[in-house]
């Protein structure tokens, strides 16, 4: 998909932490830091994927952007208005352009509403009070999502998990939003129904002009749908950039080792596969400077004590790591006249 060069989204210093309570009176005894101060933006009509371990706050990026949960600090801009600061009057207009198709197609519907009202009443919601009009609006993005009339009158367990989250992300759009969040839309699927799924959400995204923020842990799934990819890692984000330059050339030492573990269907072709040591530090308490340093192989004494910041390393490329940083700034001496 051909994004327009206008930001739609604009997440800046991002942070998200959760109290863990203890004690007799059950006092906050510390915080998880499931997102900390993490920044970026989507443009018009992109699809930026958000990758990385379970538990690095993918989702928890997704939902505070939609204050599904309340961020603890930082900003959410869209379209030019600052989410965080919307009164509830305001946010509920809001979500009519922010939506967020779940990763689990049979958590996320009611099993005792029809589909009927499962699609209808958020638009009842906000404002459709014609019966004959919502009914309208129903059928018209059922038959986008590959759904027939003869659905409305079932409950969400007579439908397989491909058809539930079809009806998931009919939810999504029957508001007609702008900015939609797939929270891993197609993990919980079939490998012969994720393909069908990917395919239905980049042909919704070309006639509707829909913006994604797409989570996911599949690398190959990412490669398939991006625009850009973003990396994240205990709360961070370590890498972010355009997908063909992200596939051709990780710079970050995580990512290498995420890029190790995607499977060739080659046999012919052998990998060198990156094996980190250890587990992914507790985000109570996380490794002072880089997050990642206690399992990289290229870490230097700088890394455990100074957190390195998100920087452009070279045109739409950014990497948080002093060893690529130092090699670009040796890069850029080099191609200098007269060094």
């Amino acid at each position: 998909m051909k994004s327009s060069n206008a930001n739609l989204i604009e997440v800046t210093e991002l942070v998200k932490y959760f109290p863990v309570y203890g004690g007799i009176f059950r006092r906050v005894q510390d915080w998880v830091k499931a997102v900390d101060n993490i920044s970026f933006s989507i443009r018009t009509g992109e699809t930026l994927g958000l990758v990385g371990e379970s538990g690095c706050g993918k989702t928890t990026v997704g939902r505070s952007i939609l204050r599904l949960i309340e961020p603890t600090s930082g900003q959410v801009i869209f379209e030019g208005q600052d989410v965080t600061q919307m009164h509830s009057r305001e946010l509920k207009h809001m979500r009519r352009e922010m939506q967020i198709v779940f990763q689990d197609p049979y958590s996320s519907l009611d099993p005792r509403s029809q589909i009927s009202g499962i699609l209808g009443d958020p638009l009842a919601l906000h404002g459709v009070r014609n019966a004959d009009e919502r009914r309208e609006r129903v059928l018209e993005i059922m038959e986008k999502v590959g759904l027939s009339e003869d659905h409305l009158r079932r409950y969400p367990h007579e439908f397989s998990g491909g058809q539930r989250q079809r009806i998931g992300i009919a939810r999504a759009l029957v508001l007609r939003p702008k900015f939609i969040v797939c929270d891993e839309p197609v993990s919980a699927l079939d490998v012969s129904i994720q393909s069908q799924v990917l395919n239905l959400l980049r042909a919704l995204q070309r006639e509707f002009n829909l913006t994604y923020l797409f989570i996911a842990h599949n690398l190959s799934v990412v490669e398939h749908i991006s625009d850009r990819v973003a990396v994240m890692y205990l709360g961070k984000i370590v890498e972010i950039c355009e997908r063909e330059l992200f596939y051709r050339n990780p710079l970050h030492p995580y990512t290498e080792a995420l890029m190790s573990a995607i499977p060739i269907p080659d046999p012919d072709v052998r990998r060198e596969r990156i094996l980190l040591p250890g587990d992914v530090p507790s985000p109570l308490n996380p490794p002072s400077g880089c997050r990642f340093h206690p399992r990289c192989w290229k870490a230097k004494d700088i890394c455990s004590q100074q957190e390195p910041a998100l920087v452009e390393v070279e045109p739409d490329h950014s990497v948080a790591c002093f060893l690529v940083h130092s090699k670009a700034v040796d890069s850029q001496s080099s191609s200098t006249p007269g060094s």
